[in-house]
């Protein structure tokens, strides 16, 4: 893989050069120091162009960057819908490895970027002083945030209600679409309160990153391993195994938070329970 210095003067040079391109930046996690450094992170670039047509036409431009493993342009997709307006991005991965995310949007619309942006941007270049404020990075707008009563009750309520799903799923051998609930709509609460857990623990001044990937350093090595536990699925056995250690590890985590911000714990967790019990002991164990 190239180096940081090879790949940001690539960029760089490619951008004094070409003078469609009045703004340059740097997005993600290049441009945040919470982030540990590795050969594996994206250079996410962005080019504010004066003339879109131009680079859209041709792809041979981009080989000034280097020779290609594999492209994609979402935005030319059919099967998955474009998101970013008149934006169009390229996502290479190049021979040596290194993968760059390159954007270009309209010069005009550099405002609206810059409003709309999650913070983690780094201007790199603007020829023409078009940005009048310091840009400086910060990863605030993802730092966990306290819960409100309603939120809380609000998670308690879906893992709970998501949780019959499961049960009805595995009832009916449909293993395919317990986990898929599972996964999709019943683990995203059991996470959501692990992480005002977390949040709690640090006075809400972090973040722990995409997908939760820094989980592990802010919980007990017993969280740890009771979390990865539930994400093995693989018989009807496991996953009832999997949903009633998310039941235990939720409602530890919860009414810990509760107690200490003064909310009130759901009694409907002991009635759902019993009618999960009930489906359990008629459906996998008399089935035994």
């Amino acid at each position: 893989m190239r180096s940081k210095q090879e790949m940001m003067d690539l960029g760089m040079s490619f951008a004094r050069k070409c003078e469609k391109i009045r703004l340059f930046t740097l997005e993600g996690s290049l441009t945040n120091p919470n982030i540990p450094k590795d050969e594996f992170q994206d250079y996410d670039f962005s080019y504010f162009v004066t003339d879109m047509e131009f680079f859209k036409k041709s792809d041979e431009w981009l080989d000034y960057f280097g020779k290609r493993m594999m492209m994609q342009k979402p935005e030319a997709m059919e099967l998955f819908p474009a998101e970013l307006g008149n934006w169009f991005s390229y996502l290479m991965i190049f021979e040596d490895g290194t993968k760059m995310d390159l954007t270009l949007i309209p010069l005009d619309e550099y405002k609206d970027y810059f409003q709309n942006s999650d913070g983690l941007v780094e201007v790199l270049l603007d020829k023409d002083n078009l940005i009048q404020e310091p840009v400086i990075p910060s990863d605030q707008m993802y730092h966990i945030q306290k819960p409100s009563k309603q939120s809380f009750d609000d998670c308690c309520n879906e893992f709970w209600f998501t949780a019959t799903y499961v049960a009805k799923g595995l009832a009916r051998k449909e293993i395919l679409f317990a986990i898929d609930i599972m996964n999709g709509y019943f683990r995203p609460n059991l996470l959501t309160m692990l992480r005002w857990k977390v949040g709690m623990d640090t006075d809400f001044s972090l973040s722990i990153g995409k997908s939760d990937k820094f989980f592990k350093k802010y919980v007990s090595e017993a969280t740890w391993n009771t979390l990865l536990s539930t994400y093995e699925m693989g018989s009807y056995e496991k996953v009832w195994e999997a949903l009633y250690t998310s039941f235990e590890l939720f409602r530890e985590t919860s009414r810990h938070i509760a107690d200490t911000l003064g909310y009130i714990y759901p009694d409907y967790d002991e009635k759902v329970s019993k009618y999960i019990d009930g489906i359990r002991e008629k459906y996998f164990f008399a089935g035994e």
